[in-house]
């Protein structure tokens, strides 16, 4: 009758010797060579401490309906025409406010409650003998800030500066660029055709840079660290596992006896 195994397990083997034998001492160096040298390597592979890192985040962007207008008109007009949604800033310009026609439509295409695009237009009525030869705007968003960088309330024509507005803005630890590598300036109009600013604002998802906490760099270097011992574990405990079964130092071999086994003992 042919026999089949059928189960298996394996049968435990411990070596003793003392604590101040080559045996001791190699399991000592085993130990060293186990835990160091993967912190080591780990380290030495730079990015171990997480010193900046960084998320994707899709802003939450709304358009204030705040605008700021200065037409810069050509030598044979001279000076600027203005406008804006700031009462004070119009009651500053005289003769050279002149209201637009401004139509604003936010679009959220992925229906995710946050608003993708800006569509927005500007018609500026202007005399046949007037010619726009460059543009200053400025447009408003809620981007999570806190405290506006102008001053709605102020009378004074400082506070409407644009260089004064710019500089405000950058001092911020968050600010937003619009960027626009092709801008599109299409010249010859009727006569008593406006002056048109038709522009498309993406709200992109943005990258967030931010420095790590604490647990934070802990758990990234904790990773790496792991991923580098487990294959240090892994030779390491072969090698123990060829010097002890080849006497390569002198241990005393000793074959844990099944339970059974001892009780049979026990009872003869």
């Amino acid at each position: 009758m042919a026999l089949y195994e059928l189960f298996s397990h394996p049968v435990e083997r411990s070596y003793r010797a003392g604590l101040c034998s080559k045996a001791a001492l190699f399991l000592l160096l085993a130990a060293a060579l186990t835990y160091i040298p993967p912190l080591l390597v780990a380290f030495r592979s730079h990015g171990f401490w997480l010193k900046r890192s960084s998320y994707e985040e899709q802003p939450a962007v709304r358009f204030q309906h705040q605008v700021l207008l200065v037409a810069l008109l050509g030598p044979e007009s001279g000076g600027f025409l203005a406008w804006s949604t700031f009462p004070a800033f119009n009651r500053l310009q005289g003769d050279r406010l002149r209201v637009p026609f401004v139509s604003t439509r936010e679009e959220d295409r992925n229906q995710d409650g946050k608003m993708d695009m800006l569509h927005f237009k500007l018609e500026l009525p202007l005399q046949s003998t007037e010619h726009v030869l460059g543009v200053q705007l400025i447009l408003t968003f809620s981007y999570q800030l806190h405290v506006s960088v102008i001053n709605r309330t102020s009378p004074f024509a400082y506070d409407y500066d644009l260089t004064r507005i710019v500089a405000a803005y950058q001092e911020r630890n968050v600010t937003t660029i619009l960027s626009d590598s092709n801008p599109i300036w299409l010249v010859g109009r009727a006569a008593d055709a406006p002056f048109v600013i038709n522009a498309v604002i993406r709200y992109p998802v943005e990258v967030i840079s931010y420095q790590p906490g604490f647990w934070e760099m802990v758990k990234f270097a904790w990773v790496q660290y792991v991923s580098i011992l487990l294959i240090f574990l892994w030779v390491i405990e072969r090698i123990k596992i060829f010097v002890f079964q080849n006497q390569v130092v002198t241990t005393v071999p000793v074959t844990a006896m099944p339970r059974g086994e001892v009780w049979k003992e026990h009872l003869s």
